[in-house]
């Protein structure tokens, strides 16, 4: 009988993530119909193409989120070499005439037919997956600092990507820890990363005028602070409960980016601080659920595999939001489930797939 029990709970997924996660992803089509159609007027003519292409992106990510969720994923230490080098083929693409797409100086998008896609979000999960695979037996000091600093010199030196960097460093320093990794290895290792953050903002413009208007955001709201400050009127015009759906002011070109990385101040601005936390809550439930699935993991691979995978989802959503909030610089970084953007989106539910995968043979 208690054979049969434990068979049957190995079968079953964790739904309650499942649900929480198409409930963020609801409610980001719900919100990237409404923060992009003055966008969508203003590129295409068409107020509702932003939207398509988002529904287009959402129906893949759930099919990759269904065949994960039936994919064994002990099946990724085979593929976990390749998929890592493939992806690190992609990051190097952008880099090639007629492939790449560059925007605003940097060089982060690769145009594949008629797809353009972003190959830093697509190697946070191949990295995650790597790792898992490095560290199954133990954690491996050489091949971790190889790997970041490889990554690293690409998105943020290259690709002038620091967000997608400082998220990537941030989930592999959280999977080198959760597979036994020094605490003294951090304690050496902290003053070498500070510096280089330093000479890599140091070195920018753009990176030094951004933490300028970390530290004053109404500094210059005509200048380098226009778009932190504008996310922050967004947010303080939206009060507790907010100025309800469809009447915010401030996506009306005032903020940048407005459905991609600061969609979160349409969301304070509309449905107020009351739906803002809420959103946030659902956020920390998903991180909740996917700690408790890495701790009831049947083995090491699979317990550093989704520690690894709800770090990643986690440190973006904190970044992302901390960020709109002038609690940290802004970044480029979207909002996951939500934030307008194929690539990441696919990403982020093929790794709640994996998640559901390894819920469904925990001990």
């Amino acid at each position: 009988m208690k054979a049969s029990n434990l068979q049957s709970q190995k079968k079953q997924i964790d739904l309650s993530l499942l649900l929480t996660v198409g409930a963020l992803t609801v409610f980001g089509l719900l919100m990237v119909y409404d923060a992009s159609a003055i966008a969508g007027i203003r590129d295409f003519k068409d107020s509702l193409y932003y939207i398509r292409q988002q529904l287009v992106w959402v129906a893949i990510g759930v099919a990759s989120m269904v065949f994960f969720t039936r994919l064994d994923y002990k099946k990724f230490k085979l593929f976990g070499v390749p998929l890592l080098l493939a992806s690190l083929l992609l990051l190097l693409a952008v880099f090639i005439p007629g492939l790449g797409v560059a925007g605003g100086g940097a060089h982060r998008w690769l145009r594949l037919g008629m797809i353009t896609i972003q190959p830093a979000e697509i190697i946070k999960l191949t990295g995650v997956i790597y790792l898992a695979v490095l560290f199954e037996k133990k954690a491996r000091l050489i091949p971790f600092l190889t790997l970041i600093g490889g990554i690293s010199l690409v998105t943020a030196v290259l690709q002038k990507d620091l967000g997608s960097t400082v998220v990537f460093v941030l989930t592999a320093g959280a999977v080198y820890f959760a597979a036994g990794g020094s605490i003294w290895h951090f304690i050496i290792a902290a003053p070498v990363g500070i510096l280089a953050f330093l000479f890599l903002v140091l070195t920018s413009s753009y990176r030094s005028k951004r933490i300028l208007a970390f530290l004053d955001p109404f500094s210059d709201p005509q200048g380098f602070t226009y778009h932190i400050s504008q996310v922050l009127i967004a947010l303080g015009s939206g009060g507790l409960f907010g100025l309800g759906l469809g009447q915010s002011r401030q996506k009306f070109e005032y903020i940048p980016e407005v459905s991609t990385d600061s969609i979160f101040g349409i969301i304070g601005e509309e449905i107020g601080f009351i739906g803002g936390s809420l959103v946030i809550a659902l956020f920390a439930f998903v991180l909740i659920r996917g700690l408790k699935i890495a701790t009831n993991s049947q083995d090491n691979f699979g317990r550093i595999l989704a520690l690894g995978l709800t770090s990643w989802l986690g440190i973006q959503a904190i970044v992302n939001l901390a960020s709109m909030t002038a609690l940290l610089p802004l970044t480029g970084v979207p909002l996951p489930f939500i934030s307008y953007g194929g690539s990441a989106l696919v990403v982020n539910l093929t790794a709640i797939g994996i998640l559901l995968n390894i819920s469904k043979q925990t001990t």
